[in-house]
């Protein structure tokens, strides 16, 4: 990370004496990829094997398949269930190595597995799921074979319905090694640390009360790997996350929930929320539940009551009052950049300027594509803008106004994948904040229990003792490790085939994407 653009010596002489003080050596995590297999016996499969009594166990299923779907343990007379998640499906049935086809007995059959149907949404279909939880566990995109089809969802709309308009052959031969992928998150040149990331994204909010203390200290690890970001949400820190100070982002939202002098000290970025794509207006919301002691304590709230983030901040009506607040953390901490993330109302491009002309280094757009279970699905689909309209808009507007070189465009709300990274960098983002992707790499279903009763069935989201336990930290930091490094490669080999060197060529790139609804072709 480029720390600073003035020397380390002037930096500390214009610093107050407190702001460094609770700063520690900070802990490198390895982006290296090391596989993080399922921690579920019998993880959710697209197609089932089933072994009949017929079966004499010859063995000679275990001995074809090259995927390891049959297994039989030493010692052992009989095979275990077949491990059906490993199995490619229809792919093999083209191969000389399908187990059905091959077993002398007949006792195997493959069908598809029902519970499939049931399984996402249209925003997050099956396939969507299945391939990310496959980037979390090798670290690379799926298999061709898995016939996965992951890269948009089945929305009709939004990323769904655009696709990149890629050339027959890339333009320029370019190597993998010679393109790159880090933004500059400062671009004032004013003295303050010009942060650079190695990828274009970052971990969003999430608070330790919305999801469990795993969770947030996974994600952060991921970040500190990859030289990247996460954000701490509106809920204060645990002592265990000092050691990634580097690689965190102080939330400042409207309950002031864990903002203290010493957090916004600590960090090198502070984000004002001022609202959220997918419920703006309604402010945040912790049902009592999951307000466990462990909670309360950061929070400095009572245990088992249920804690409200009033809308909006009561102490800002203008841009005079957002440049008040901007002014207030920058004297507090003189290393800090300052992000402002805002939903994205009609006006948003104004909103836009007007932070700019406040103070900020970051701008970020929060669609209404995003949230998690906790927001309810009326105000997702139907209040704020959808980030692709929102983008394009604020970027044309920040260019028109010469402003666009100085400021960092970043956009969140219904990233999923590498492909919607690329199409929101197009439209004019210089990066996008990723949330519910990540969750999904450590195995949510998506079933929207997030915030009823004791939270997540599956560890993710919640804080209870026993739930929270479900999940290891070192599993669940690979796994995040790994998707990104699996959306890294997409990412690369979307810029190899439109030439391009870098991401920040393909900034405000429109001319490079089209929109099915304006076109027949399917695009490539």
């Amino acid at each position: 990370m480029e720390k600073s653009s003035v020397p380390e010596k002037e930096l500390n002489h214009i610093l107050p004496a407190n702001t460094l003080k609770t700063r520690m050596p900070q802990v490198a995590v390895s982006r290296e990829v090391k596989p993080a297999p399922s921690r579920y016996r019998n993880e959710i499969a697209k197609f089932l094997i089933f072994r009949s009594d017929d079966c004499v166990h010859c063995g000679k299923c275990a001995e074809v398949c090259p995927y390891h779907v049959h297994v039989l343990k030493p010692g052992y007379k009989y095979f275990a269930s077949p491990k059906s998640h490993l199995c490619i499906g229809n792919a093999c049935e083209q191969a000389d190595h399908f187990c059905v086809r091959a077993c002398p007995q007949k006792a195997l059959r493959m069908v598809e597995n029902p519970m499939i149907k049931a399984l996402g949404d249209y925003r997050w279909p099956a396939d969507m799921l299945l391939a990310t939880w496959k980037m979390a566990e090798t670290g690379s995109p799926p298999p061709p074979e898995c016939e996965y089809d992951y890269r948009v969802g089945r929305s009709e709309g939004g990323f769904d319905r655009i696709r990149f308009k890629f050339p027959e052959k890339p333009p320029v031969p370019i190597r993998d090694d010679e393109i790159d992928t880090g933004i500059l998150l400062n671009r004032r040149d004013d003295g303050r640390p010009r942060l650079r990331i190695d990828v274009p994204w970052y971990g969003g909010g999430m608070s330790f009360g919305s999801v469990s203390n795993v969770t947030q200290l996974a994600k952060v690890r991921a970040a500190a790997a990859w030289n990247s970001f996460s954000c701490s949400g509106e809920g204060g820190y645990m002592e265990r996350m000092r050691p990634y100070d580097d690689h965190m982002i102080t939330q400042v939202a409207t309950g002031l929930f864990g903002v203290r002098e010493e957090t916004i000290q600590r960090v090198p970025i502070i984000e004002f929320k001022y609202a959220q794509g997918a419920k703006p207006g309604l402010g945040g919301h912790l049902l009592g539940d999951k307000n466990t002691p462990a909670v309360a304590k950061i929070r400095e709230a009572v245990v088992g009551i249920s804690l409200f983030s009033p809308f909006p901040f009561h102490s800002v009506y203008s841009i005079e009052d957002h440049m008040k607040h901007i002014d207030w953390i920058k004297h507090v901490n003189r290393r800090a950049l300052i992000s402002t993330k805002v939903s994205t109302p009609t006006d948003v491009d104004m909103v836009a300027v007007g932070s700019y002309s406040a103070g900020t280094h970051i701008i970020h757009l929060d669609g209404g594509y995003g949230g998690t279970g906790a927001a309810p699905d009326i105000a997702k689909k139907n209040i704020a803008m959808p980030i692709e309209y929102a983008v394009a808009k604020v970027h044309r507007f920040l260019v028109d106004e010469g402003a666009r070189d100085k400021v960092t465009l970043i956009a969140s709300g219904g990233i999923r994948n590498a492909h919607d990274i690329a199409k929101a960098i197009a439209l004019g983002a210089d990066g996008v904040v990723v949330g519910t992707a990540e969750l999904v790499a450590l195995g949510c279903i998506r079933c929207s229990r997030c915030s009823a009763g004791r939270g997540c069935p599956r560890g993710i989201a919640t804080t209870d003792p026993g739930l929270v336990t479900q999940m290891e930290l070192e599993w669940a930091t690979q796994r995040i490790v790994n998707l990104y490094s699996a959306w890294r490669q997409e990412l690369v080999d979307i810029l190899k085939r439109l030439g391009l060197r870098s991401v920040s060529e393909l900034v405000g790139r429109t001319d490079l994407l089209m929109h099915l609804d304006y076109t027949n072709d399917e695009g490539r």
